[in-house]
C-alpha cells in the first residue's frame, strides 16, 4: 500500500561542534528525496552511539587528545577548528542529522529501484563506501550523510537491508552500528572457537554486542567492565568479568589471551599487549579512555603481534548480521527508550554509563 509522504518532518539538527546546545529539535525540516539509486525510509527507531557524541564535540579532530567523555556535555575547548572533526578528517557541512543506527520502513524509491521495495522493513549499514571509489574510505550514517534522528532518511538502496524477523523496531535499531562494529572486530581478528578473547568496554553497545557475537563463534570470552556491571555482563554470555581498572597482567598473567577487542585504549593500554600470547591479534575500533597510548615497539615485533584498526567494513559484515538476526543466532540488548524530543536526556544517560546495552530514540509516528 502506498503511503502519503509529508513535505516536512521532525528532526534533530546538529548545528555545529559543541555541547548539547548544538542539538536543535525541529518540526519543519524538509523531507528528503531519494536519489535515483536510493530509497526513502520512514525511521521507526534509532539508537544512540559514542560516535554521535564524538562527532558533536569534534573528538575526531587530531587536536583533541582527551578521553571522549571530556567535553561531552559542553564541547571541547581545545579543538582547534572545524576542519577535521569528522570520521574522514574532512570538515562537516552543518547542519546535519545524526543517528547511525536506523531501523525503518521503505516508503519511496528512486527511479532505478524496484517499487517492490516499498513496505520492506530494513536496517541501514552504518559504514558505506565513499563515492571516490577508494575501498578503504568510508562515509558514515549520521556524519557524512544524514542519519536517523528524524522521521525520514534517504540512503542508497544497497545500504538498506531487508530483515525478516519478529524483533521489534527498537530491537532491530540496537544492531546496525554496534553490531557491525563488533562483527568487524571479530572478523578482522579471525576469532574462532579456539580463541580466548578479551573485550574491553564490554557493558557498552559495541562491547555487549561483541560478547554475543564472540560466543556465537564459540570463543571463550573475558570481559572488562565496571564492577557494578559484573552480573549484567555475565548474563550476556561472558565466561569471566574483570572489574575495570584491575591490573590485567596480575589477574590473567602474561601471554594468556589470543585476541583483544579494544574499545577503550587509554592509560591501561600497554597491559593489553602484555596479556596477548605470541602471535596474538589486537583489534581496535574505539578509544573512549583516551586516544594517546604508550607503545613499546619491542613488544609488538618480538611477540609477532598483529594490529587491526577496524573502521572499513566489507559488505559481508552487514550480510552476516542480517542472517544472524533472521536465524535468531544473536539477541538484542536494549536498555532504555526515549522519544526523539528527549535526545539530550538520552545522551546524558548514555554518558552516565549506568545502563548495559543500547539506548534507543523513537521519532514521532504519524497515524
Amino acid at each position: 500500500m502506498s503511503k502519503t509522504i509529508p513535505e516536512t518532518m521532525t528532526a534533530v539538527l546538529l548545528t555545529g561542534h559543541g555541547g548539547f546546545d548544538m542539538l536543535k529539535y525541529k518540526t519543519n525540516v524538509p523531507v528528503p528525496t531519494p536519489a535515483d539509486d536510493g530509497v526513502l525510509i520512514q525511521v521507526l527507531a534509532c539508537s544512540v552511539n559514542n560516535t554521535d557524541i564524538n562527532t558533536r564535540i569534534g573528538w575526531y579532530s587530531k587536536s583533541v587528545t582527551t578521553q571522549s567523555s571530556e567535553g561531552a556535555k559542553e564541547g571541547i575547548e581545545t579543538m582547534d577548528d572545524d576542519d577535521d572533526g569528522s570520521w574522514t578528517g574532512d570538515p562537516l557541512l552543518f547542519p546535519i542529522i545524526q543517528g547511525a543506527d536506523v531501523c525503518g520502513r521503505v516508503v519511496k524509491v528512486g527511479k532505478q529501484i524496484d517499487p517492490a521495495r516499498i513496505g520492506q522493513r530494513v536496517i541501514v549499514a552504518t559504514m558505506q563506501p565513499h563515492p571516490d571509489g577508494n575501498p578503504w574510505t568510508c562515509i558514515t550514517m549520521g556524519s557524512e550523510i544524514n542519519g536517523g534522528f528524524a522521521q525520514y532518511a534517504t540512503v542508497k538502496s544497497s545500504a538498506a537491508y531487508k530483515v525478516d524477523s519478529d524483533w521489534t523496531d527498537v530491537e532491530l535499531a540496537s544492531i546496525p552500528c554496534a553490531g557491525s562494529t563488533a562483527e568487524n572486530l571479530l572478523h578482522r581478528s579471525a576469532v574462532s572457537a579456539r580463541d580466548k578473547v578479551l573485550i574491553t568496554g564490554s557493558s557498552g553497545g559495541v562491547g555487549s554486542a561483541a560478547i554475543g557475537l564472540a560466543k556465537r563463534r564459540g570463543a571463550h570470552v573475558i570481559a572488562v567492565a565496571g564492577k557494578s556491571k559484573t552480573r549484567q555482563v555475565l548474563s550476556l554470555g561472558a565466561d569471566r568479568v574483570i572489574p575495570r581498572g584491575d591490573d590485567l597482567v596480575k589477574v590473567l598473567g602474561n601471554e594468556s589471551v589470543d585476541v583483544v577487542c579494544d574499545l577503550v585504549a587509554g592509560p591501561q593500554w600497554p597491559q593489553l599487549l602484555e596479556v596477548l600470547k605470541r602471535g596474538g591479534r589486537y583489534a581496535v575500533s574505539g578509544a573512549i579512555a583516551g586516544p594517546m597510548v604508550e607503545l613499546d615497539v619491542r613488544t609488538l615485533y618480538l611477540k609477532d603481534l598483529t594490529f587491526s584498526g577496524c573502521t572499513f567494513q566489507y559488505p559481508k559484515i552487514f550480510e552476516n548480521l542480517v542472517s544472524y538476526i533472521e536465524n535468531n543466532e544473536i539477541r538484542p540488548i536494549v536498555a532504555q527508550t526515549y522519544p526523539l524530543k528527549d535526545i539530550v536526556c538520552a545522551q546524558e544517560d548514555f554518558l552516565a554509563k549506568t545502563y548495559t546495552g543500547k539506548i534507543v530514540l523513537i521519532p514521532p509516528h504519524e497515524l
